[in-house]
């Protein structure tokens, strides 16, 4: 195996797995095993992240979304299933729990009077922009550990590698 960096506990599992089954190409370890191992560290990053600023991941998710929605700052539940990719009745409760907390609220539709927007109030917008802050502080430092000019690459080798579910 070619690396300029000391073996890694994947480099070990892997060559257990060749030791044991030389038969198999273990190769996509090398990969997946990697970024499985990464989004474990990520994802308990992003959740201490969250957790200083009184957020649950799933909470995170829904108000950055209707963040990102620009100014009003709402969006239909539709639109949020869509963004966030839970189902319909799951999003009815997350949005109960966020509005009992003060971080959104419900509105008709002006367009269509049965239709509900679920708009971000500003405690929700002043505890995203802070939680936001927070994760870019966090993720830069994992970042740190790759040359920044070798980052664009990564970026578009893991967008290839991801185009094949988002169809």
């Amino acid at each position: 195996m070619e690396s300029t960096h000391p073996g890694d506990e994947v480099d070990r599992i892997v060559a257990a797995w060749q030791r044991e089954r030389p038969d198999l190409d273990v190769e996509p370890l090398t990969v997946f095993s990697r970024i499985s191992r990464l989004a474990r560290h990520l994802d308990r990053a992003r959740r201490g992240a969250f957790a200083r600023h009184d957020l649950e991941t799933w909470e995170f998710d829904v108000l950055s979304a209707l963040r990102r929605a620009g100014e009003p700052y709402r969006l239909s539940p539709g639109r949020l299933v869509a963004q966030t990719l839970v189902t319909s009745g799951t999003m009815t409760n997350r949005i109960d729990r966020l509005a009992e907390r003060g971080l959104v609220e419900r509105h008709r539709s002006p367009e269509d009077r049965r239709g509900v927007l679920v708009r971000l109030t500003g405690a929700g917008r002043s505890r995203v922009d802070a939680a936001m802050s927070d994760l870019l502080g966090v993720e830069a430092q994992v970042l740190d550990a790759l040359p920044a000019e070798e980052r664009p690459r990564l970026a578009a080798l893991l967008r290839t590698l991801g185009a094949q579910f988002d169809e």
